[in-house]
């Protein structure tokens, strides 16, 4: 580009730059036309405007879909019913909501908000863990060396 000055921000005349850069890419062919276009743009000329479709003629937007009435849709198998929780997950959960009502109703307990909350706080911590702790893990395979999910 012939028109850059020696200035660090960029040339002086910004649309002078633009109208230069526009017109090496009309000079080029590839650019210069549409790709549904015949014949290429010369500089200086105006295109030809598209025909206009007739109302009558079908475009790419007017297709449907055939109706097929022997294509079902998926449907999902029932999933599988939730397992019964053992008694010490019971216990884990009745010591976190235990603890939920100590940190939120103090006086539930006939307590003071200084000893209810801590109390609460820890009896929340202690049943988040029993419940990590009881997490049942499967057995490590020590023939596979791949990742577990």
């Amino acid at each position: 580009m012939s028109t850059r000055h020696d200035n660090a921000d960029g040339p002086e005349d910004i649309d002078a730059a633009f109208a230069e850069i526009v017109a090496d890419l009309e000079r080029d062919e590839n650019f210069a036309r549409w790709p549904d276009d015949d014949e290429p743009v010369t500089r200086g000329e105006k295109p030809e405007a598209p025909p206009v479709a007739a109302p009558v003629e079908s475009g790419p937007r007017d297709w449907a879909a055939p109706a097929n009435e022997e294509d079902e849709h998926y449907v999902p198998p029932e999933p599988p019913p939730l397992p019964t929780p053992r008694p010490t997950t019971m216990a884990g959960i009745v010591v976190v909501v235990i603890g939920v009502l100590f940190a939120l109703v103090p006086g539930l307990a006939g307590l003071s908000s200084t000893i209810t909350l801590p109390l609460g706080l820890v009896l929340i911590s202690s049943g988040i863990g029993w419940l990590l702790l009881r997490l049942r893990q499967p057995p490590r395979n020590s023939d596979d060396d791949g990742a577990q999910v």
